[in-house]
């Protein structure tokens, strides 16, 4: 897991498999067994960090012409980010986030992972 590199707003984080994989019907069955609650506990750590009005849970596999790798965006839509792309929603907003090419401050993005990893660690250890 790690967070987004790019245009999505402070608090998306990406979970990706280890092994290269491009596609979900291609996990093995110990991948697919460690995917529910690791996305659970994603999903977990930014409703708590950001609080949003929702979490959006999507995958992306596209490269240039190509299936490249498996990424699942667990993305935090407050409010305010929806504000300031005129109310879009959905894949309407992703999609204007890309084009538009804002990025997070890294020092924000920093903190934020900080943050992020030690209520993972209390999370996953309460499991």
């Amino acid at each position: 897991m790690n967070h987004v590199v790019g245009p999505m707003n402070l608090g998306t984080l990406i979970v990706g498999p280890r092994k290269h994989v491009v596609a979900l019907a291609d996990l093995d069955d110990t991948a697919a067994a460690e995917l529910g609650p690791l996305l659970r506990d994603t999903a977990r750590v930014v409703e708590t960090l950001c609080r949003p009005e929702q979490t959006y849970v999507c995958m992306w596999s596209h490269g240039r012409d190509a299936r490249k790798h498996l990424h699942i965006a667990v993305q935090p839509v407050t409010t305010e980010v929806r504000a300031r792309y005129g109310g879009l929603r959905s894949e309407q907003l992703q999609a204007r986030m890309l084009a538009d090419g804002d990025e997070p401050d890294t020092t924000d993005v920093e903190q934020f992972c900080e943050r992020a990893r030690v209520l993972f660690r209390a999370i996953t250890d309460s499991s």
